[in-house]
């Protein structure tokens, strides 16, 4: 049997099916279309769908309150109230939870209504379809054939997204969210497969990616690389591009949790007990931040939990998400948390965002071409790749260069140099930067299907890490 009700009206289906003393609903439908060419041909394009349904059954007890969540792919209409039974029965055979709480109500959510970016409860989920590339498959087409032209091969995918969630409770909230995310990755070679170039765009709509000026940087970056300098391991001047700062920063924000950080298990522990926040970590005037409504990376404004964790809670369903700074002027002013977590960590409430902003309220911000203009001496990267963490009590993170590691010599590239192992602390290399840039919108590379939402600036590190050489291409 087809699905015939819309997600709005399974929601309340659901909560109107519920026996618990309360009740989250959350329902989800999601489309895509993407784009794949390699070797100057477009090879595949495509477009999907999907629908699912979180149910969360709060049984509140004389010992405390236990919740059962089930979480569902393609539920039809006539399954909604056996999900609903299946969450009721994982209540009552749950123990208490630790992190039970009321559930929000609309009066801590006046700021937000109803509706979120113009969008009512009732009006239809958001969804995508391929026509959303067709402007973009138009210009990637002349595109190919100017790099056939060239003698340069290129590979690489466009996708876009639409994520519309619909979330309900028993105490009266009705939120809805409707996430657009997209995104190009461009690979360029030579044709000899021996220099290749890498680069990529995180975008809302596809209205602002320039494909031609995409692979117009990459044609520059292989010409780089007709001269070859193989260096040794060792400590070096570096220039990370937005795209490398983004993954670094991704990992350190995911790490910045409030819960860990009391326990003693991360870097942003204090010695002896509690939180470092308050604490400098670099002398730069530099803010690490999310905001909901970050003008081009929109992200949603309320707490959607699938699950509870370390720094989330199922209680927690529909709070707001309010714009936090987890580095201001340079020192650690938050870390990410439940209401639980945060009770636990003596800090206040700062619920995890979809976004994350790096920039600096220093007197100048330069460009990536001027601060390599600005160089004597040093690497510039292209990307970080294969990022693993090796030390959480110092977010040691290890990980291999990409696509172009490229030596600057008095303010000129002068060719390319081999790849690298890197080892290397976000949060230390913070306290060794020597110049940050213009933030500008980010893909990072490593973490792009997961985080796409980031603005970041090239930044100058001192003594950046490059602990072996790696025979990586």
């Amino acid at each position: 049997m087809p699905n015939e009700h819309s997600p709005q009206e399974t929601v309340e289906r659901a909560l109107a099916a519920s026996k618990s003393d309360d009740c989250v609903v959350i329902a989800e439908e999601t489309s895509t279309a993407n784009l794949r060419w390699a070797g100057n041909t477009l090879t595949t394009n495509g477009v999907a769908s999907t629908r699912s349904l979180t149910v969360i059954a709060i049984q509140r007890r004389a010992e405390g309150a236990a919740a059962g969540v089930v979480s569902r792919s393609g539920v039809r209409d006539d399954q909604v109230e056996d999900v609903v039974r299946e969450a009721e029965k994982a209540a009552a055979d749950a123990s208490a939870a630790e992190d039970a709480n009321e559930l929000p109500g609309q009066e801590s959510h006046e700021s937000f209504g109803t509706n979120n970016y113009g969008l009512s409860w009732d009006e239809p989920a958001s969804q995508t379809e391929i026509g959303v590339l067709r402007e973009f498959a138009a210009q990637l087409g002349g595109t190919l054939r100017a790099a056939d032209s060239a003698g340069r091969k290129l590979y690489g995918f466009a996708e876009h997204e639409v994520a519309s969630a619909f979330l309900g409770s028993s105490a009266g909230l009705r939120l809805r969210h409707d996430q657009p995310a997209g995104r190009v990755e461009l690979n360029a070679k030579s044709p000899d497969m021996t220099r290749s170039a890498w680069g990529g765009l995180g975008t809302r709509d596809f209205t602002d990616v320039d494909v031609l000026a995409l692979d117009a940087r990459l044609a520059v970056q292989l010409e780089w690389a007709k001269r070859r300098t193989d260096l040794p391991a060792g400590r070096y001047e570096t220039l990370l591009p937005p795209t490398a700062v983004a993954d670094l920063m991704i990992y350190l924000y995911w790490s910045a949790g409030a819960r860990d950080a009391a326990d003693g298990r991360t870097v942003f522990s204090k010695p002896g007990g509690g939180t470092r926040a308050g604490e400098s970590l670099t002398p730069l005037p530099v803010t690490l931040r999310s905001d909901p409504l970050f003008p081009g990376l929109e992200s949603a404004p309320f707490v959607i939990a699938h699950a509870s964790g370390r720094d989330s809670s199922v209680f927690d369903n529909g709070l707001p998400v309010p714009a936090t700074s987890w580095v201001a002027d340079g020192a650690l002013s938050a870390l990410h948390s439940s209401r639980y977590s945060a009770r636990l960590a003596g800090l206040p409430v700062t619920p995890p965002a979809g976004n994350l902003i790096f920039s600096t309220s220093g007197p100048s911000a330069p460009s990536l071409e001027e601060m390599i203009a600005s160089t004597r001496r040093g690497l510039l990267l292209t990307c970080l790749w294969y990022i693993r963490e090796v030390d959480p009590q110092t977010l040691l993170l290890t990980g291999l260069t990409r696509d172009g590691v490229y030596l600057v010599e008095n303010g000129e590239v002068t060719g390319a140099v081999n790849n690298f192992r890197f080892n290397e602390s976000p949060v230390a290399m913070l306290a060794r930067l020597a110049e940050v840039g213009e933030t500008v919108p980010a893909l990072p590379r490593e973490w792009g299907d997961h985080f796409n939402r980031a603005a970041m600036p090239p930044v100058r590190v001192e003594g950046f890490n490059m602990s072996s050489v790696s025979q990586a291409s």
